[in-house]
């Protein structure tokens, strides 16, 4: 199944170089639809939040940001009602270090990073390709039986355990699409 995973700010000029005769997706929040939907700022409602019995979010990116924890600042429920795409992130530069993501709202734990992208940002992203994004998802599956796909993100970083860059959802999707979902992930919901 030939789906690729490139930079949005690549020029057209340059994937169509790269990939001569590929379809070029945008899947980040600046998408077309159906495509936004399969960005992790989109929202879907609805969406469990891992470790929070009965507790729902709006979207995956909601969950990320209001389970961080700050130097200066806990948890921010508020961040899972946020039905825009804007608004959502929490920074290092307003609330100081990162110290963890807390394994649920009301939780004691605080997971490193790596475990919180595993137990946290999956699970979420996941339940949101099975339940909310299935046909994107069999779009992507059909082209790319006929044809190269290249799926554009603002990172291109599929390996979770490389914290030294922001995970790409679309390297994420590129996975789920052809049957790789990363091991030692949990389910959400």
């Amino acid at each position: 199944m030939p789906i690729h995973v490139a930079s949005r700010r690549r020029s057209p000029a340059s994937l169509a170089a790269a990939y001569p005769g590929a379809e070029i997706v945008d899947v980040t929040s600046r998408a077309p639809e159906p495509w936004v939907r399969l960005s992790p700022f989109f929202p879907h409602g609805g969406i469990p939040v891992p470790y929070s019995e009965g507790v729902t979010s709006q979207s995956v990116e909601g969950i990320w940001q209001a389970l961080k924890v700050f130097g200066t600042a806990d948890v921010d429920p508020s961040k899972l009602a946020v039905t825009g795409m804007r608004g959502l992130k929490r920074t290092v530069r307003r609330y100081g270090p990162v110290l963890g993501h807390r394994a649920g709202l009301t939780g004691t734990e605080l997971l490193p990073y790596e475990t919180a992208r595993r137990l946290v940002y999956l699970p979420s992203y996941r339940w949101v390709l099975e339940h909310r994004a299935a046909d994107p998802v069999e779009r992507l599956r059909r082209a790319g039986e006929t044809g190269d796909v290249v799926l554009l993100d603002y990172t291109t970083n599929g390996d979770v355990a490389d914290p030294g860059s922001p995970l790409s959802h679309a390297a994420l999707l590129r996975l789920w699409i052809e049957g790789r979902w990363p091991a030692g992930t949990a389910t959400a919901g």
